[in-house]
């Protein structure tokens, strides 16, 4: 198994994130984005979109967008499941990993553009997107918050692949000095401290050199 991206990437640290959660590692393949390469002719047979990651199994056959990668490796490898049995729990789960894409990360990013990766080009911060970025965020927290009543994970009792979206959004909203918009709620900053003290996150934000 090959995973293409960059380990900077908040998606490619999803896939990452789903392997080292169900215990099993794939080569990793560097595809530069901050030189370019993700618009290589080589790149783009892979991901018609020059986006990252790209999944390739061991037989050569390829997917690409990060939480079809993730829910695919789940039902794929052996290891604990990263979705509820439960017919209910599992669909709550599916209504969080879409919040998180369409509620969370849009906002969130906002603010990662401009606080943490537009330096890399040079770029000044947008503070009125930054801005309208954290009202995005303070929205979304607070109804995580409700969800989080009672409950250490997003769903069940369990850690999902609905608690995985969030995760790199989330490390870097505290890069960027904004992790005051995660604490706001102690239930949200306390469920954050829980899921990112995982052993898995820490080798997959490169702070363990743990297996």
């Amino acid at each position: 198994m090959k995973v293409y991206g960059h380990p900077m990437s908040t998606c490619t640290r999803k896939v990452l994130m789903t392997l080292a959660e169900k215990g099993h590692r794939a080569e990793f393949v560097m595809v530069d984005i901050m030189k370019g390469e993700g618009h290589a002719a080589e790149h783009l047979a892979r991901q018609p979109f020059g986006q990252i990651p790209v999944f390739e199994d061991d037989d050569g056959w390829q997917l690409y967008e990060s939480r079809a990668i993730c829910r695919y490796l789940d039902a794929k490898l052996s290891g604990p499941s990263l979705m509820p049995a439960d017919l209910r729990q599992r669909a709550q789960a599916e209504q969080w990993i879409s919040i998180e894409t369409s509620n969370f990360t849009g906002p969130a990013m906002k603010i990662i553009y401009n606080l943490v990766f537009g330096k890399f080009f040079g770029k000044d911060p947008d503070m009125a997107a930054v801005e309208e970025g954290r009202k995005g965020v303070a929205k979304a927290v607070a109804v995580m918050d409700r969800q989080l009543e009672g409950r250490n994970f997003m769903v069940g009792d369990g850690f999902t692949l609905a608690d995985i979206g969030f995760m790199p959004y989330i490390e870097y909203l505290a890069a960027a000095g904004e992790i005051g918009l995660i604490d706001a709620s102690e239930r949200v900053g306390h469920w954050w401290r829980r899921i990112s003290e995982r052993p898995t996150w820490q080798q997959v934000i490169g702070r363990s050199s743990a297996a």
